[in-house]
Parts: structure tokens; C-alpha cells; sequence
């Protein structure tokens, strides 16, 4: 793929490195990436996107690469998040978006679906579901279930704690994330690290080559991993922010995915049986044999079943 172009903008007291693609005239969408990634793993999105004849919008988001990386752990929190994506369609002067989202980049695209109901007008969201407002912090209920047992949120939680260990080496651990499921669902003590008893796989996953790789360690070269960790000590900080949002439905027209292998599924299987609910207007796909990477382990599918979406939207305009 020939390089993208990219721009670096001010918005909500930061500075965000946004790539660009497609006719200047295109219809904006824009394509939030998720943990631990960058722009880059929408590689695949980007030029059949533009082909498509929309302008494409993929941020670095706060924290990640070229974007500014704030100290506080505030900084962070999912309203924040939302104003920067909202002052960049400022900046751009999109009156009306369709907004992408991948991992925590959907968490953020499901909030800015919320919060811009004029301004986005459809949604596509990947991995993580939406079941509306919880009724207390989502990271108390985890503390119950795994108060004797490993869970990788509640290990990211104390500062310090976890940069230490995934930064020691960068690459080793964008190759163990990589790796599907395998670290994230380990059954270990709730003292264990992350990486601990981990091997480092001789192979990369057939949709991410060496020069695939690079990007991402260089992503994470010069930071680290604080800034994205920074994103999930914010449950409780969010919860209480979004209070105004309680009960709200999604109302756009969505189209969800989910890898059948994708630990979040496990994670958050309740919620996914309750997202009719929240989501009336929505379009569900479960794709076989493919885990959380799913725009990259199964791009083709993604992106097939995205234009076909889009196409369909696009009808109703």
C-alpha cells in the first residue's frame, strides 16, 4: 500500500496525528483503532475504503505514536477520548460521519454514537458490544470474580506496573499479543504478571508480516505502553462521567462483529445477548475460525461485509 498522507492537528489541548486516504469529496468516515495498535491496523480498511469513494480518516489516538501522550491518568477517561475524535470533525468540518471502531476504539465510537446522534449517522463497531450504561463500575465486578484468580484489566491497574514489564521488550510483546487469545485468558494466581510463562512464538500470525510488525514497535518505541494502559484505569472515572448517558439507546443503523475466538466474547457474553436491546438497528456478525484482530485476520470478510453496509446505508440517503 502506497504511503498515507498524514496530518498533525490540535484539538482539546492536545496534539492528534491523523492519516488520510480517498477523494477529498468522499463522504468522512473515520477508523478508531483499539489496544495495543495504531493506524496501521486498518492497512487492509484504508485503500478499499477510498476505492470506495469515502474520504478515510484514521487516527493515532491519544497516547498511541506521533499523538501526545498526557501524564494523568485523567487524561484518559472516555469523554476526553470522544472530544478529541469530536474536535478532529471539527477541525475537518465534518457535519455528518460514519464512525468505525475497533477493541476500545469501538467503546469510543459507541459513546461518540451517543453523544453526536445528528453528526454520526452510521456506526460500525468490532469486538467490543454495547449494552448501555452499567449500574455500577465494570471494574468493581471485575475485582469480585477474579479476587483470587488472574485478570489482565485488573493487573493493568496499579501505575507502573505493567509499563514495566511490557516495555522491557517491545517487540517480544506485540508478538505475544499477536498470538489470538492465548495471553489474555491464561488460568494463573491474581499475583501473576501478564507475560509470565509465556513463550516467545517463532512465527508471526499469517496477517501480520515483519514489516507489519515494525510499525507497531515503532509505535510503542518511543512512549511505551503507559499512555494505552492509561485508557483502562478509567472504568470507574467513565462510569461516573457518563452518568447523563444512562439508559440512552444507540439509535443508528449498526453493524457489529465479533471473531468467534475473540477472548472478549468470553469476557462480555452477557452483554452481547443484551445489545438488541440497546442497539434496535442493528446488523450481527460472528465470523468463524477468527479471533480479535479481526480486520486484519479475516480483512477481506471485514471488509466485504462493511461496504456491503455502507452500500446499503448509502441507499437509504
Amino acid at each position: 500500500m502506497s504511503p498515507v498522507p498524514t496530518q498533525k492537528i490540535p484539538v482539546n489541548g492536545i496534539e492528534l496525528w491523523v492519516h488520510v486516504a480517498g477523494p477529498e469529496q468522499g463522504r468522512p468516515i473515520w477508523l478508531l483503532h483499539g489496544f495495543p495498535e495504531c493506524w496501521h491496523s486498518w492497512r487492509e480498511q484504508i485503500p478499499a475504503l477510498a476505492a470506495a469513494g469515502y474520504r478515510v480518516f484514521a487516527p493515532e489516538m491519544r497516547g498511541y505514536g506521533q499523538s501526545s501522550a498526557p501524564a494523568e491518568i485523567a487524561d484518559y477517561e472516555v469523554m476526553t477520548l470522544c472530544g478529541d475524535i469530536q474536535q478532529a470533525m471539527d477541525h475537518f468540518g465534518h457535519e455528518q460521519v460514519v464512525m468505525v471502531g475497533h477493541d476500545w476504539g469501538a467503546v469510543v465510537a459507541w459513546h461518540l454514537a451517543l453523544l453526536e446522534p445528528e453528526r454520526v449517522t452510521r456506526l460500525v463497531t468490532m469486538s467490543v458490544p454495547f449494552a448501555g450504561r452499567a449500574r455500577r463500575p465494570v471494574i468493581d465486578i471485575m475485582r469480585e470474580l477474579y479476587a483470587d484468580r488472574f485478570n489482565y484489566i485488573l493487573y493493568f491497574q496499579e501505575p507502573g506496573v505493567a509499563e514495566q514489564e511490557l516495555d522491557a521488550d517491545i517487540e517480544r510483546t506485540l508478538r505475544l499479543f499477536m498470538q489470538d487469545q492465548d495471553v489474555f485468558l491464561q488460568q494463573k494466581p491474581a499475583t501473576a504478571t501478564l507475560l509470565e510463562g509465556t513463550s516467545t512464538p517463532d512465527a508471526l500470525p499469517h496477517w501480520c508480516t515483519q514489516e507489519d510488525l515494525d510499525v507497531y514497535v515503532q509505535t510503542f518505541a518511543e512512549l511505551g505502553f503507559r499512555g494505552p494502559l492509561n485508557w483502562y484505569r478509567n472504568f470507574e472515572r467513565n462510569w461516573q462521567r457518563t452518568e447523563f448517558l444512562a439508559g440512552r439507546q444507540v439509535l443508528q443503523p449498526t453493524l457489529f462483529l465479533i471473531g468467534d475466538r475473540d477472548p472478549v466474547g468470553v469476557f462480555e457474553a452477557h452483554t452481547l445477548k443484551r445489545m438488541p436491546e440497546w442497539v434496535p438497528d442493528l446488523e450481527l456478525h460472528s465470523l468463524a475460525n477468527c479471533g480479535h484482530w479481526i480486520q486484519n485476520e479475516q480483512a477481506q470478510r471485514v471488509n466485504a461485509l462493511v461496504l456491503e453496509f455502507l452500500g446499503q446505508a448509502r441507499s437509504l440517503n
